[in-house]
This record gives structure tokens, C-alpha cells and sequence, in this order.
């Protein structure tokens, strides 16, 4: 892809190109105008198979939206060196303050996993126990059924 000064350039050739060509339509369609006292006052008429004009008002206004939105493109005249330096700079502060806070974010989500794991342990470790006893209960039950 060119860059914007080469687009512009490209648009600029473009929109040369549908004025030229508007002019050569204008130039090939038109009727003649007899000037008095001059040649001859019959008219060659030349109908026009298809009309041009609204082809050409289309290309010719979309061109000219197109170089105008590559002109605002453009830097300006007033971003000088020290505005973009001091822009970047704002930029690498706003940089360092959201890395703090991914750093706290997660310091945080890093404490809450271990709060998390901590729990499903002793989850495990709780049903693990509840599993022995009900174990025991059973062949407590059991040896209790076979000696009576």
C-alpha cells in the first residue's frame, strides 16, 4: 500500500483524468452555436446515446471526497517535534500506569487462585474424611451384624 502522499498524488491524477474526460464528453456531445454572419446556420444533431453527466458529477465529487479525506489525513503544520515528543511521553506514562495496574490486577487474580485452591482443598481433604468415616460406619456395621 502507497503511502498518503502518494495516494493523494494518485487522487489528484485521477480527478485531472475526470475533468479531462468530462470536458472531451461536453466537447463531443454538444450542439454547435452559429455565430452571426458566419458559416453555415444548419446543425448537425447528434443525439447522445448515453448521458454523461451524472456518470461524471459522481466520479468527479467521490474524487473530491476522497482528497479531502487524505488531506486531513496528513499530519499538520503545527505537529512540530516537541508536540510529538511530548506526546509520546504522555503515551509511555499512560503505558507505565496501565502496566502498575495490570501488575495489581494480577497480583489480585493470583491471590484469588490461591484462596480458590486453599478452598477446593480442603473441599477434597473434607470429603476424603467423610468418606473414611462412612467407610468405617459400614464396617463397623458389618462386623456388629456378623458377630450378633
Amino acid at each position: 500500500m502507497a503511502d498518503r502522499l502518494t495516494q493523494l498524488q494518485d487522487a489528484v491524477n485521477s480527478q485531472a483524468d475526470n475533468f479531462c474526460n468530462s470536458i472531451g464528453i461536453l466537447q463531443q456531445m454538444s450542439q454547435p452555436s452559429p455565430l452571426s454572419g458566419y458559416g453555415s446556420s444548419t446543425t448537425k444533431g447528434i443525439t447522445p446515446d448515453t448521458d454523461h453527466t451524472l456518470l461524471f458529477a459522481q466520479m468527479i465529487a467521490r474524487t473530491a471526497k476522497d482528497i479531502e479525506v487524505l488531506i486531513e489525513s496528513l499530519p499538520s503544520e503545527e505537529s512540530t517535534a516537541e508536540l510529538q515528543a511530548a506526546g509520546l511521553q504522555q503515551l509511555e506514562q499512560e503505558s507505565e500506569l496501565a502496566g502498575e495496574q495490570l501488575k495489581e490486577t494480577v497480583k489480585q487474580g493470583e491471590q484469588l487462585l490461591a484462596s480458590i485452591q486453599a478452598a477446593l482443598h480442603d473441599i477434597a481433604t473434607k470429603q476424603l474424611e467423610m468418606e473414611r468415616i462412612a467407610a468405617e460406619e459400614c464396617i463397623s456395621a458389618h462386623t456388629s451384624a456378623a458377630t450378633l
